[in-house]
């Protein structure tokens, strides 16, 4: 397992939804190339290395993708819609959207001036164990506020 190059995107100012699209799209590439290799390995295996496929062509690409959205509450699997103070009313009168996500957690706001990272990782490349990885996610976002002067903690 060696170095990983991650591609990094500012997405600038997005909608959720579309960000949520763009997501999917890029994970869906990733894994079309995955199954494809997954598919083919005993093949590839078999033949001589000058007839291989570039490996470009097969290994996954990772992102870093950075955006903003205008407001908006996203609901994860474990969260419960009671804790959203306002009411569907109270929501369109505030021009804030409302997703369901898959993923875990509650209840999030994203708004203007919060930047939001989303990471699409072949964690099959770095590790596997996923606390792990949410610990140096944790640890890489409080050394980037550090950077700026800003203090991140633990909860």
């Amino acid at each position: 397992m060696g170095i990983q190059q991650v591609l990094f995107k500012d997405l600038g100012v997005m909608d959720y939804q579309a960000a949520w699209d763009y997501q999917e799209k890029l994970l869906q590439e990733n894994v079309v190339k995955k199954s494809g290799v997954r598919s083919q390995q005993l093949e590839i295996q078999g033949m001589p290395s000058d007839h291989r496929p570039p490996t470009s062509l097969t290994e996954t690409q990772h992102y870093l993708l950075f955006t903003e959205h205008p407001p908006v509450f996203t609901l994860g699997k474990s969260g419960n819609k009671e804790n959203v103070l306002l009411n569907e009313e109270g929501l369109m009168a505030k021009n804030i959207q409302f997703f369901n996500t898959n993923r875990g957690g509650d209840i999030t706001f994203h708004g203007p001036g919060q930047i939001v990272g989303y990471p699409i990782l072949d964690l099959e490349k770095f590790y596997t164990d996923i606390g792990k990885y949410l610990r140096n996610l944790e640890e890489v976002i409080i050394l980037a506020m550090a950077e700026y002067g800003l203090r991140g903690e633990r909860s």
